[in-house]
């Protein structure tokens, strides 16, 4: 069965070892007849600044969602979201952040509840959600020392709040600055096994 899939990408370099991922990911999905939306934040000229009155918005009876209408529309569609980005100092582009700042709003991926308790999730066709990143560092920082922020961050404030019927997995490649062929390929056959398992 066809799923509507959208694939957000923020890295600036067309060359990038993001970039050749997302491609991979993009033709992978297509080849198995999914409906794709690619997103690239860089190349879309995506503007991450949440604006006075969108934050202004957040409590009012009707959220403006005018200046982000068309990825808020992909979004609430989406069966399967896919983020492919690289992690900097141990968190998310400035990019991809500001498109969850203007994304993950009352009207579009959350309600508020009556009395501002726990938030009610909007995001409810949402099956999946897998995230792609890239990092300098070897993988025992990021777990051991770190304790794998932006995994906690996306699993459990941004999806777990919004989708949480969603199930969401990562995948990061570490050391990348020293990356042979070889280790490369496992990780591209690893990402493979992980999208037939989620379509």
């Amino acid at each position: 069965m066809s799923k509507n899939v959208v694939i957000v990408f923020a890295h600036p370099l067309k060359d990038s070892l993001c970039a050749h991922l997302a491609s991979l990911i993009t033709a992978r999905l297509d080849e198995a007849g999914h409906s794709i939306t690619f997103a690239d934040l860089y190349e879309r000229g995506f503007d991450p600044r949440l604006t006075a009155n969108e934050r202004k918005a957040y409590y009012a009876d009707a959220y403006d969602r005018s200046a982000v209408a068309l990825y808020a529309e992909d979004l609430v569609r989406a069966d399967i979201l896919i983020l492919v980005f690289p992690t900097w100092w141990f968190g998310l582009p400035a990019i991809l952040k500001g498109w969850i700042d203007r994304l993950f709003v009352p009207g579009v991926a959350y309600d508020h509840a009556p009395d501002f308790g726990r938030m009610i999730p909007r995001l409810t066709r949402l099956k999946s959600c897998l995230a792609v990143t890239t990092l300098g560092s070897p993988w025992w920082i990021d777990w051991f020392v770190m304790f794998r922020p932006v995994r906690r961050i996306l699993s459990r404030a941004i999806i777990g709040t919004c989708a949480p019927q969603a199930r969401f997995s990562m995948l990061s490649l570490y050391n990348t600055e020293q990356l042979s062929a070889e280790r490369l390929a496992a990780f591209e056959r690893r990402l493979g096994r992980k999208l037939e398992r989620l379509i």
